[in-house]
């Protein structure tokens, strides 16, 4: 099973257990994050399509740890002109680790096997 969310400009393709770098995200270190803007989900074969997110969908994580990236060099250059700057970027991140993927049929399957458990709880209870 997995789904494209959407998240700081950008879709990512993500799957349970996945480590996912998005852009800073307002989040602090063992918290959990939830996205609700899933464009799509592929669960058994079965293909979700959003118009133009898919509803009942969503998609947690845990924030795993804040960080920068690599160094980007940008250097600037005028020919013949003596123009020369050279700047450097590293881009903020933040890794998050996807925990679940939520949908309407598993929150059916959820519900209906508590359901279960508390009627053999409630059996026991009256025997």
């Amino acid at each position: 099973m997995y789904a494209i969310i959407e998240s700081c400009g950008r879709q990512y393709k993500v799957a349970e257990g996945d480590v996912v770098f998005f852009e800073k995200l307002d989040a602090e270190e063992g918290k959990k994050v939830t996205f609700d803007n899933v464009v799509l989900v592929s669960e058994e074969g079965k293909v979700q399509v959003g118009n133009p997110y898919v509803k009942g969908v969503k998609v947690e994580g845990k924030v795993v740890a804040h960080g920068k990236g690599k160094k980007i060099i940008v250097f600037k250059m005028k020919a013949k002109k003596n123009y020369r700057r050279k700047q450097g970027h590293r881009q903020p991140y933040t890794k998050v680790e996807i925990t679940s993927i939520k949908t309407a049929t598993k929150k059916a399957e959820t519900t209906a096997k508590k359901e279960e458990t508390t009627k053999k709880a409630s059996e026991k209870v009256e025997a």
